[in-house]
């Protein structure tokens, strides 16, 4: 049952750990012809005329973009966060519902296997690709950033492990959704926009005093990337609630599934 779902999600996976393997290999590729000494004073000249609260919400007021590292801490990880969510998210809403979709799961009630046998294989299988995601992604950028030069190598890899915090909670999120329906169109606008929602909550959060409180309804506030840029530490309350509020949601998922009608 578990090599069934780990052959049938890998295809998905593969593709979604390219582009970010090719988002970066470009980076890495072109990132030191374009940042001369000329081009970091203009970038510097530049970054001064934005206004301190737009920089704090890409940590450019905490990281100089003059090196590969540097652009990591700002602007990389942001593609990291939203790319590993976006994938978690849809993993989420499919993994389950793809059997009822694709009229499969007929087949799959035939087997000796109880429902929950089959949502714990399949859970078990959605965040072991997550969780390889993030690891693989930030072993290939550990290499490239070793042979573009010196690098706070703690501090990278703490922050390379923070994107799963965030995603496993989306992915948990989605697939508890996804057991209140049977078609995975319905529920995949939804994990999108969780996603896309969250991600503009954090940024918005950034921006004042006034808005700050958005942070506590943002789960990539989870990630906890600024802190860990400035402490060099991962927060154990954002590890512990983000582990907590996946294993809540599965639970529910659990739960909801053995309960729900399938067609």
């Amino acid at each position: 049952m578990f090599k069934r779902e780990m052959k049938i999600n890998l295809k998905s996976f593969l593709i979604w750990t390219a582009i970010l393997i090719g988002l970066f290999l470009v980076v890495f590729l072109v990132y030191p012809s374009i940042i001369s000494s000329e081009n970091v004073e203009m970038i510097d000249t530049m970054m001064k005329i934005f206004p301190e609260e737009m920089l704090k919400a890409f940590n450019m007021d905490i990281s100089s973009i003059d090196t590969a590292f540097g652009w990591l801490k700002s602007e990389g990880f942001v593609f990291i966060l939203l790319i590993t969510g976006i994938y978690s998210g849809i993993l989420g809403s499919n993994i389950l519902l793809k059997e009822e979709s694709d009229k499969t799961i007929e087949y799959l009630n035939s087997l000796p296997v109880t429902r929950k046998k089959i949502a714990e294989n399949k859970i078990i299988c959605g965040l072991f690709y997550i969780i390889l995601m993030v690891i693989i992604v930030g072993i290939f950028n550990f290499i490239g950033l070793t042979l573009s030069g010196e690098f706070d190598k703690k501090s990278y890899i703490l922050l390379s492990i923070t994107p799963m915090f965030s995603s496993i909670v989306i992915f948990s999120i989605c697939l508890f959704l996804s057991t209140f329906t049977h078609k995975t169109k319905k529920t995949l606008g939804i994990s999108l926009g969780i996603v896309f929602a969250s991600y503009f909550l954090n940024i918005i959060s950034e921006l004042g005093e006034s808005t700050e409180f958005l942070k506590y309804i943002s789960i990539f506030t989870l990630a906890d990337i600024r802190n860990v840029i400035i402490d060099v530490a991962i927060n154990p309350l954002m590890a512990i609630l983000a582990i907590g509020i996946t294993l809540i949601f599965i639970i529910l998922t659990i739960i909801h599934y053995e309960r729900k009608e399938l067609v």
